[in-house]
């Protein structure tokens, strides 16, 4: 559940190119290489009064003859590590396709156990949505997405509705929601720190395939085959309660991708290399399924 990006690129098997490449490109290195004319970017806004209640706001450059959708994009790192800053590759990839993305920090572990990140995860979709107009995007097609940690942040505000009703968002104001390589369905644990980051008498309440209802947004969910970090089994557990309850899911398996390679492959140096999105084309088939909705 953690993205180790000092290595972010050196354990990827998805092409020899790109891993003669990668191996020495650490996230700094990627976000150097990342083109900073495809957005405008609005930094450190507030949308909370603690320090990590703070957001970045990527917006597409380029003149459209309608609003955008918004994504808000949730990192991932076990729920105990992660900064904005370290996913300007995200946002500018989101932003190339005539995106609007929005990445929020949220308060980490040890600051706040479960259920702290959530509440600062709905308070950020509730700025998001509230300021979409001012950025220029759709207020009425608002996407929720992460990787890994992240991935769980998102599922369980669109399955378990009463985290956006407490910030004073209904739940149908989620247009879709976007999870890569996430973990849904992740108990028992088997790590005693995450054993505190979730405690006992609220654990269960964790899990985003326990909230499915029926009636949930379109729902994407992207996984690597070759990741060792979470169980690409979560994804397809997620994906049958979804349907056993009529929504629409979308799956899309890489078979050639790691835990941290399922996002990575959303960096403008790895879509470059031919091989790597002709094998594992993630930004091509989020932004299909944004646009579809």
């Amino acid at each position: 559940m953690s993205l180790p990006f000092a290595r972010l690129f050196a354990c990827a098997a998805v092409a020899a190119s790109a891993l003669s490449w990668a191996a020495s490109h650490p996230v700094v290195l990627v976000n150097a290489l990342v083109p900073r004319d495809d957005c405008t970017r609005y930094v450190d806004l507030p949308y909370g009064a603690d320090q990590r209640q703070r957001l970045d706001v990527y917006v597409p450059r380029q003149s459209a003859t309608h609003r955008p959708p918004m994504v808000v994009f949730f990192y991932g790192g076990s729920w105990q590590s992660g900064r904005r800053q370290d996913y300007l590759f995200v946002g500018e990839a989101l932003a190339s396709r005539g995106l609007v993305a929005v990445i929020p920090d949220y308060r980490l572990y040890p600051q706040v156990v479960f259920p702290g990140y959530m509440q600062d995860a709905a308070m950020a979709v509730s700025w998001a949505r509230t300021h979409a107009a001012a950025y220029g995007a759709d207020p009425e097609r608002v996407f929720l997405a992460g990787h890994s940690a992240g991935a769980q942040i998102a599922l369980l505000l669109t399955t378990d509705r009463s985290w956006l009703a407490e910030a004073g968002t209904p739940s149908h104001a989620v247009a879709g929601a976007i999870g890569l390589a996430g973990p849904y369905d992740f108990l028992p644990l088997q790590d005693a720190t995450l054993e505190r980051i979730f405690p006992p008498a609220v654990r269960d309440a964790s899990q985003p395939v326990r909230f499915v209802q029926g009636g949930e947004p379109p729902v994407f969910l992207g996984v690597g085959l070759r990741d060792t970090t979470v169980d690409p089994a979560n994804t397809e557990r997620l994906a049958a309660r979804l349907r056993a309850k009529g929504d629409v899911v979308e799956v899309r398996r890489y078979p050639t991708l790691t835990h941290a390679m399922t996002v990575g492959s959303l960096a403008a140096p790895v879509r470059a290399m031919g091989p790597v999105v002709a094998t594992a084309p993630v930004l091509d088939d989020v932004v299909a399924f944004v646009n579809k909705h």
